[in-house]
């Protein structure tokens, strides 16, 4: 029996604030329809560790723009093994912790550290879209500023209780320290930090998809994207396999 899989053409940018699931279905997407996938939130988290390593306060623009313009950031595209590394060492469970997490607004509202890893992230877009293919970007400001023209724009949303559940679920399950109260002021005060910077602020494009996940599962959630990809005619010919 030959089934058919769709392939993703051009770019499904997803936004939103944190805990909404953006990453979860953004890598599970990516990986159904064949495409890759870019973490722009692990690029500032990598480079807000370069900050923290370094000892310089988030607070001074000029030390941050230089502590970053220097690091070695790679971030992998595989959505089944997504990585980051900084200078040549994986920094994958380090990033998620609580001194990133506490710092990583104040650095990404650099201006120009936004400008340099939004050039690092449009250059990898641009070298995944060459094949042709598809890719998954998540972050705050990919509709926006990242990549405007987007084939599909969708902006998550969901409670600040539920994404404060999510986000303490995952700390468990990666064996952090999982505590909802202080998960929950952060995620407030994420909110207010990355909605309110001059630089690239967190909001939804004009002519994004609005989808709340407060009450949807990851299937759920998924099915939607599908259909959405479907409609804007982002599926590339199909390949057909033998199972």
């Amino acid at each position: 029996m030959h089934v058919a899989h769709a392939r993703l053409r051009g770019v499904v940018a997803l936004d939103g604030p944190s805990g909404t699931g953006k990453s979860t279905v953004s890598r599970k997407l990516a990986s159904a329809l064949g495409a890759t996938y870019l973490d722009t939130g692990a690029m500032y988290r990598a480079a807000t560790l370069a900050v923290l390593r370094a000892e310089v306060e988030p607070s001074d623009s000029a030390e941050v723009a230089r502590v970053v313009r220097a690091a070695a950031l790679i971030v992998g595209t595989d959505p089944e093994r997504p990585s980051v590394s900084l200078d040549g060492a994986d920094v994958g469970q380090e990033i998620r912790g609580p001194e990133v997490t506490g710092a990583v607004s104040a650095v990404s509202a650099v201006a120009e550290v936004r400008e340099q890893l939004v050039a690092q992230q449009r250059r990898l877009i641009g070298e995944a879209l060459e094949s042709p293919g598809g890719m998954v970007v998540e972050g705050r400001d990919i509709g926006t500023v990242v990549v405007p023209d987007a084939g599909l724009k969708v902006y998550l949303t969901a409670s600040a209780h539920a994404r404060a559940q999510r986000r303490t679920a995952q700390d468990v399950s990666e064996g952090r320290a999982g505590d909802l109260d202080r998960t929950h002021a952060d995620v407030q005060r994420r909110d207010a930090l990355d909605s309110g910077r001059k630089v690239a602020p967190l909001r939804k494009a004009d002519d994004a998809v609005e989808l709340d996940t407060t009450d949807l599962g990851v299937v759920e959630v998924l099915e939607q994207l599908h259909k959405h990809v479907e409609s804007r005619g982002l599926l590339a010919g199909a390949e057909r396999t033998t199972p």
